[in-house]
């Protein structure tokens, strides 16, 4: 799949006068593509933390412009097939990561925590490259992501008072995500996890194939101990700490 370049044009879909101001060359993704599904698990109480995370002040999709401009190409293939990205995360502050660095010196462990990483305790979790200290999530050429099928059911809701099984259960027992079935869930913390992982069923691991592919198409390349990673080389940079915002005033 060749690379499509899109004008430049299509990034002002928002007036001036009601869109956020973000610094340097990040856009909301909102603005370069609104078909793409949005689910910023760090700016809600379900992630692996069980709270919104620093830095997180409203569930936006921030992207370096190059980057949404890929995605949006990404998108428009996809939709050919009846599928859509849905996006769990993407510009994160490095307030975020600090947080994220406190949280797993805590000394606490919850039984939701564990939910995401059943195998081994989150005070390792760093050591064993699940979470960065220094996030290119943080330089916006970074995203965590999955697949919707646009034709299956996609209703059913994390509900906080349930207790879920683990993120390596089957797909029914463990919190829906109203994407299609890769395995694990999002931010797995285990071997289950990783892209290449041989302990997932033929149709879980054709559904990470066509991720893959479909990124890959652009130029992004998947992280293998994550199958919802991916970066675009060359979009990085300095890392930035700038609050996650309303895109409108």
């Amino acid at each position: 799949m060749k690379i499509v370049v899109i004008g430049a044009a299509v990034i002002g879909l928002v007036s001036p006068a009601f869109a956020q101001k973000l610094p340097g060359d990040f856009a909301f993704l909102r603005d370069i593509d609104p078909t793409i599904i949005q689910d910023i698990r760090y700016a809600s109480s379900n992630n692996f933390m069980g709270r919104p995370i620093a830095g997180y002040g409203a569930a936006e999709c921030v992207v370096k412009r190059d980057v949404g401009l890929r995605l949006k190409a990404v998108q428009q293939e996809l939709a050919r097939q009846k599928l859509s990205l849905k996006m769990f995360d993407c510009y994160r502050p490095s307030r975020a990561v600090a947080d994220m660095v406190a949280w797993s010196k805590n000394g606490a462990e919850t039984a939701a925590e564990r939910r995401y990483n059943p195998a081994f305790s989150k005070a390792d979790l760093f050591r064993l490259g699940y979470i960065a200290t220094h996030s290119g999530h943080s330089t916006g050429a970074a995203l965590d992501l999955t697949l919707v099928d646009l034709t299956a059911d996609n209703s059913a809701k994390f509900d906080p008072a349930k207790d879920y099984a683990d993120c390596t259960a089957p797909v029914a027992a463990r919190a829906p995500e109203g994407s299609v079935d890769m395995g694990t869930g999002y931010d797995c913390s285990d071997a289950k996890g990783h892209t290449a992982a041989g302990s997932i069923t033929p149709a879980q691991r054709r559904w990470r194939t066509r991720l893959v592919a479909a990124m890959a198409g652009q130029g992004f390349v998947n992280y293998s101990k994550e199958w919802w990673h991916f970066s675009l080389p060359g979009a990085g940079g300095r890392a930035y700490d700038f609050q996650i915002v309303s895109r409108r005033n």
